[in-house]
């Protein structure tokens, strides 16, 4: 590992080195995030930032264990501990806790000057990322839940209210309710302007029979770790 206050070793990394590595984790970490946002029909900023750092996250772990098998392994048991054993949270509370871990692992090994540096990095990635419009895709996303009898098809009702008010729609799932008298159908929906939500709602209550509708954000934790 490289120079730390507590021990030298003759494997050590240097501090030049550790610094590239960790900024290439982190380009990489943004790379992949982008990817992802791409391909998946379904995000939210957490995960993506989750996405984007732990890479980093992760390679200063491995800075910091290199030739110790007994600190790995005590690392790797901490963060079972951690992700298993806790009360179940979002991307961006599991990623806060790996966050603190790193921190204080590379404390206890004396790695005081990476540990200043990886906390003001990460930390200003951290902030960067969660204030900008970094996640663009998936982020005006909104939920819309419609009931309607069991005579109607489903498979198209909607699609003309959805090309006259949303950029995009899709259904997501069908569940069966009202011992099967009923379904509901859950879909994903991207508002062209958001005034219009009362007249698109007011559409599709006078179609489904002013039955059940629910219409809202996604939930910040349906994307964990």
């Amino acid at each position: 590992m490289f120079t730390s206050i507590i021990s030298n070793s003759s494997d050590s990394i240097t501090f030049t080195t550790a610094m590239i590595c960790l900024a290439a984790a982190l380009v990489l970490g943004l790379v992949f995030s982008a990817v992802y946002m791409q391909c998946s029909g379904r995000v939210t900023k957490n995960f993506v930032v989750t996405l984007a750092l732990l890479p980093a996250m992760v390679a200063a772990v491995i800075f910091m264990t290199t030739g110790s098998l007994g600190s790995a392994v005590a690392v790797a048991g901490a963060f079972s501990l951690v992700r298993f054993r806790s009360v179940p949270g979002t991307s961006r509370e599991i990623l806060s806790v790996f966050f603190a871990m790193t921190i204080g692992l590379a404390c206890g090994m004396g790695q005081l000057a990476f540990a200043a540096v990886f906390t003001v990095l990460l930390s200003g990635c951290f902030v960067l990322l969660m204030k900008s419009s970094y996640v663009g895709k998936g982020s005006g996303e909104r939920s819309l839940r419609v009931t309607i009898p069991e005579n109607l098809d489903y498979t198209e009702i909607f699609d003309d209210i959805f090309i006259k008010y949303t950029a995009g729609s899709r259904l997501e799932r069908v569940k069966t309710v009202g011992l099967g008298s009923m379904y509901e159908l859950s879909y994903m929906i991207t508002m062209k302007n958001e005034k219009d939500q009362k007249a698109m709602l007011d559409e599709i209550r006078a179609r489904n029979g002013n039955l059940f509708v629910v219409y809202g954000r996604v939930a910040e934790n349906v994307q964990e770790l």
